[in-house]
C-alpha cells in the first residue's frame, strides 16, 4: 500500500515540476521579448527555478543610480505557490529582513490571517507572475510599507526621515552610500546603471542569437533544493544589515 502511495506521489510531483518549468520558461521568454523597464532578468543556465535580477533604482528617489542584485528562487508547484526574493548585496529598507529576504505581501501564501493586517487579495494567487512580482518590487522600494516591517531599526529610521521633511537624513544618507557601494558592483558585472528617466525607461531587447533556450519540458526533475552559489557568497557575508560602512 504504501509503495502505491509513493508512486502517487512521485507522479504528481512530476506533473508539478513539470508545468512550473513550461510556466517559468514561458514568462522568461516573455521578459526577454519584451522587457520591464528598471530590470536585468536571467535564468541559472542548469536550474530555471533559480534567477537573477539586477535592479535599476529609478530616477528621483534615493534608489537613483543604484544596481540592486537579487536572487529569486521558485517552488516546484509555481505558479500555485510564490517565490522567494533575497537580496544579495546590503539593502537597508524596512521591508527588506537584515539576512536580505524581501517581506511583502504578493509573496505571503493566500492563508486567512487576520492577524497579519494583510487582505487575501493582497497576497499571492496564481495569476501573478515575474512581472507582476517586480513591478510591485520598485513600487515597494519607493514607498515602503511601515505597519508591518520587517527590519523595524529601518522603519523607524525611514519614519523619523518623512517626518522630519528630511532633515533627520540618517535613513537617506544610508541609502545613498549602499548606492554608491552596488555601483562598484555594477562595474564589475559590467553593467551601465541608467542615469536619466529617459535612460530608465529604455527597455534592451535581446537580439536574436541571444534569446534564452526554452528549458526542456520532458525533464522529470530540477534541483530546486540546493543553495545556489550566489546565496552561498551572500550567507557568508550577509550577517552586516547594512549599517555600516561598506
Amino acid at each position: 500500500m504504501n509503495s502505491v502511495i509513493e508512486k502517487g506521489t512521485n507522479a504528481t510531483s512530476t506533473i508539478s515540476n513539470a508545468g512550473a518549468v513550461r510556466a517559468l520558461s514561458l514568462e522568461l521568454k516573455s521578459l526577454q521579448k519584451s522587457p520591464i523597464e528598471g530590470f536585468t532578468v536571467t535564468a541559472s543556465d542548469d536550474n530555471i527555478f533559480v534567477w537573477t535580477v539586477g535592479i535599476f533604482g529609478p530616477p528621483g528617489t534615493l534608489y537613483q543610480g543604484g544596481y540592486f542584485k537579487a536572487i529569486i528562487k521558485f517552488p516546484a508547484n509555481y505558479p500555485y505557490s510564490p517565490p522567494t526574493i533575497k537580496f544579495t548585496n546590503k539593502v537597508w529598507h524596512p521591508n527588506v529582513y537584515e539576512s536580505g529576504d524581501l517581506c511583502i505581501s504578493i509573496l505571503h501564501p493566500p492563508v486567512d490571517d487576520p492577524h497579519s493586517g494583510e487582505l487575501a487579495c493582497e497576497r499571492w494567487n496564481p495569476t501573478q507572475n515575474v512581472r507582476t512580482i517586480l513591478l510591485s518590487v520598485i513600487s515597494l522600494l519607493n514607498e515602503p510599507n511601515t505597519s508591518s516591517p520587517a527590519n523595524v531599526d529601518a522603519s523607524v529610521m525611514y519614519r523619523r526621515w518623512v517626518d522630519t521633511g528630511g532633515k533627520d537624513d540618517e535613513y537617506a544618507t544610508i541609502v545613498r552610500n549602499q548606492v554608491d557601494s552596488s555601483r562598484i558592483e555594477a562595474e564589475k558585472d559590467g553593467v551601465v546603471v541608467p542615469e536619466t528617466l529617459e535612460e530608465y525607461c529604455v527597455k534592451t531587447i535581446a537580439k536574436p542569437n541571444d534569446e534564452i533556450e526554452v528549458f526542456d519540458l520532458d525533464e522529470d526533475y530540477y534541483d530546486y533544493g540546493d543553495e545556489s552559489d550566489d546565496d552561498n557568497e551572500y550567507d557568508e557575508n550577509g550577517e552586516d544589515s547594512g549599517q555600516g560602512e561598506s
